[in-house]
């Protein structure tokens, strides 16, 4: 999103901590190298260090990603951080004043410590607008009077008939802590100066306009930022597997491949790993599947069906699956003309990236806001297939083991010769076609970024003329 803000002429700078920023330090040196607009040398998009809070972590942690491999003990002390980066944050914007913070919905604080330093915040909501959207419905709307989780529970003021078992929703009850979180970010969002989302206005138009004209809320959208920015952050890595992977891919036929990854966060038991071969399997369809470190298992034996290993034998010329283990080069798996589908947990990112490359997908939600967003994918765009996942809980919890006769109909339906699946796959390749053009000089997104500029500068030049004082950095907009 910075990349996106530098490239029409903004000064940009990501305020991070030290792990976290020698992650994204070779983005933003792309970003750099394709957005040489500077003044006297200096940088579009610059990286400024905070110290990570002394909350008792290891060393080292200090994302999300890499709390999932310690006990959950260490989560409260984590969310504990969150708050604890204020003082940081505050000397930045007194030091430098820059014309708009932009702060994830969970650092529900900024919005305060901003407005005391007279900058603006805006929300960038890591979700879809139709997700926020059916958020805000549940947390005005939920009653916990049904405890079965089962029923279906409707949510109201929506564009569409939207209806989850209770047993797919966060759980006041369950989920007090989650709960109040969600509901205090919510509150913080809305005295906000906007939100800003990477989505298209074609992907959910329905719930762009909801946004605007029911909620009553001021939202920008300004992706996909990957093919805005022509990111190649997915670039090879050194890894044999990564790019054996590719050209193990080069020997299929076009489409005939599913790929399976359900984010780097996301944990499956050795029953539910197993499952999953056996599906991939039962298919009998082609397939790349990430298991990722953070599911819980190093040992294969507990759960590789037997045969599952020959099936994926990397050598050899009829193997029908590659499995790889940890870091994937996703982008560029899904836009190879192999994969015919994605596998997915509904996560946004992955959600997007499967749009942007004209892809369906399967669907298979655990937590946080991928219930809603396979609603958004299977019910409103009409683009996937669902596995039938029935449960919300976190990462850590356990989940309810989906057969491999299930999943194996899921992606034969997707991926298979009927007129479902044709369907299906003109829709998503249309929906591909959108996500490109939106980004382009004059597309929806482009206009959003424009827009949005415009307004902080108009409201930079109202402070000026005001007499207040705007000490800001030297730059046509600062962010």
């Amino acid at each position: 999103m910075a990349a996106v803000f530098a490239a029409r002429g903004a000064r940009c700078t990501i305020l991070t901590t030290p792990v976290n920023a020698d992650i994204i330090r070779q983005a933003v040196d792309r970003a750099n190298d394709a957005n040489l607009r500077g003044t006297a040398g200096s940088k579009a998009i610059d990286i400024s260090l905070m110290p990570f809070p002394d909350v008792g972590l290891p060393p080292g942690v200090e994302n999300a990603m890499s709390l999932s491999s310690f006990q959950e003990d260490y989560r409260a002390n984590f969310m504990g951080a969150v708050h604890l980066v204020r003082e940081p944050f505050e000397q930045f914007l007194a030091d430098h004043r820059p014309d708009a913070v932009v702060s994830d919905s969970f650092f529900s604080w900024t919005v305060d410590a901003a407005a005391a330093h007279g900058v603006p915040r805006l929300v960038f909501q890591g979700t879809s607008v139709f997700a926020r959207s059916c958020n805000e419905s549940m947390l005005t709307t939920t009653s916990s009077a049904d405890d079965d989780p089962e029923a279906l529970a409707s949510l109201p003021g929506l564009p569409h008939r939207i209806e989850l078992r209770r047993g797919q929703m966060m759980d006041p009850r369950k989920h007090p802590g989650p709960w109040a979180f969600s509901q205090s970010n919510n509150a913080a969002d809305q005295r906000s100066f906007g939100e800003v989302f990477n989505s298209f206005h074609e992907l959910e138009p329905d719930y762009v306009e909801h946004f605007h004209a029911t909620l009553g809320r001021r939202a920008w959208l300004v992706g996909p930022v990957k093919i805005a920015t022509k990111d190649s952050s997915n670039a090879l890595s050194a890894k044999a597997d990564a790019s054996s992977c590719l050209r193990w891919l080069d020997t299929k036929r076009a489409g005939s491949a599913v790929y399976v990854s359900f984010g780097t966060v996301t944990r499956f038991s050795p029953a539910e790993l197993r499952e999953i071969a056996r599906g991939l399997d039962l298919s009998g369809k082609n397939f790349v599947w990430v298991v990722s470190s953070s599911s819980g298992t190093d040992d294969w034996s507990q759960w590789m069906p037997e045969g599952f290993a020959e099936l994926t034998a990397p050598h050899a010329d009829d193997s029908r699956g590659f499995v790889i283990r940890g870091w994937a080069p996703q982008t560029r798996i899904l836009n190879h003309r192999s994969i015919g589908g994605f596998m997915t947990h509904c996560g946004w990112n992955s959600v997007l990236e499967a749009v942007s490359g004209g892809l369906p997908m399967v669907t298979w939600p655990r937590y946080a806001d991928q219930f809603y967003n396979e609603k958004l994918v299977v019910e409103v765009l009409k683009v996937g297939v669902s596995v039938g996942a029935r449960d919300y809980a976190s990462p850590m919890d356990a989940h309810e083991v989906i057969g491999g006769e299930v999943i194996a109909g899921a992606i034969t339906r997707l991926i298979g010769e009927s007129e479902e699946a044709d369907l299906i796959r003109n829709k998503a390749s249309e929906l591909g076609v959108m996500a490109r053009s939106a980004v382009e000089e004059g597309g929806s997104s482009y206009n959003d970024v424009g827009r949005l500029l415009d307004e902080l500068m108009a409201r930079r030049r109202s402070s000026i003329e005001a007499g207040e004082d705007v000490r800001r950095v030297p730059a046509a907009h600062g962010v």
